[in-house]
């Protein structure tokens, strides 16, 4: 089903039977980044699998926006967030945060646009070229990716007051307040960019992978290493959270679930 606001809610069923100190008969909350839909729902139904009686019920979005959620009152047991400043945010009512994953930026790219690693930056700066990225502050892909126009012009890339050109040519499409929700079981960068809405985006490896499964024509272009951002996830428990929220983020930063996010190309944090 979906919440008011068009993100999608996965619950995963069974019974639940868990400490009595814990929420009896109610699931486990997780509040997750939107690119980690696949490895946590895996990780999450393997759970279940190994701790008969647990239910999950997993909440995906863009971590900025579900930040704000938990602050205003949602109760979230378990948050793992594409950064580690939003957990963070949080306060004494959470654990520490911990870091569980890293992701790099890929350019998804339309099909017929000449690009190479070397050619990037320019293709990027070309007013012709419709470039996307994710929102800032909403959604940590956009933070990211406003970083690395920063990163351009540092490097010497490209000539001084380039971050200030690629920052305001960026089409912030998704990952925003009113960004519209994607359509149930595609990819949105691939659909965006298949559709022409942008000639190039800038989102995470893990993402343009997807994509490009769904949309075989679209390219993968790696970013140099000189502008390329590490994306650091983090990972942060309520501290009145049942039990079984705990065992599931460690399970999330060395079981099964660290298995699964590395099957789905996430690096070791």
């Amino acid at each position: 089903m979906r919440t008011p606001d068009g993100l999608r809610v996965v619950a995963l069923a069974s019974s639940l039977a868990i400490a009595p100190s814990a929420r009896a008969g109610e699931p486990l909350s997780v509040y997750a980044a939107g690119s980690l839909r696949g490895p946590i729902t895996q990780a999450a139904r393997a759970f279940e699998a190994a701790h008969p009686g647990t239910r999950i019920t997993l909440i995906f979005g863009a971590s900025g926006l579900l930040r704000d959620r938990i602050a205003a009152g949602e109760q979230a047991d378990v948050f793992a967030s594409a950064n580690m400043a939003h957990p963070q945010s949080l306060g004494a009512g959470w654990t520490p945060t911990q870091a569980f994953a890293r992701n790099a930026l890929c350019a998804l790219v339309r099909p017929g646009l000449a690009v190479t690693p070397d050619t990037l930056v320019g293709t990027m700066l070309d007013p012709a070229v419709k470039l996307g990225t994710s929102t800032p502050r909403a959604d940590p892909s956009g933070d990211y990716a406003f970083e690395l126009f920063e990163r351009v012009e540092r490097s010497g890339a490209a000539a001084a007051g380039s971050a200030r050109v690629l920052a305001a040519k960026a089409l912030q499409l998704t990952g925003g307040p009113g960004s519209p929700p994607p359509p149930a079981g595609r990819n949105v960068y691939g659909m965006l960019v298949a559709s022409g809405q942008a000639d190039l985006f800038l989102t995470y490896c893990t993402n343009a992978v997807i994509a490009i499964a769904e949309e075989p024509k679209l390219q993968r272009i790696e970013l140099p290493a000189a502008i390329n951002v590490s994306a650091e996830y983090g990972l942060a428990v309520r501290r009145d959270a049942p039990p079984a929220a705990q065992a599931f983020a460690d399970d999330l930063r060395s079981g099964t679930g660290q298995r699964a996010l590395r099957g789905a190309g996430f690096l070791a944090p």
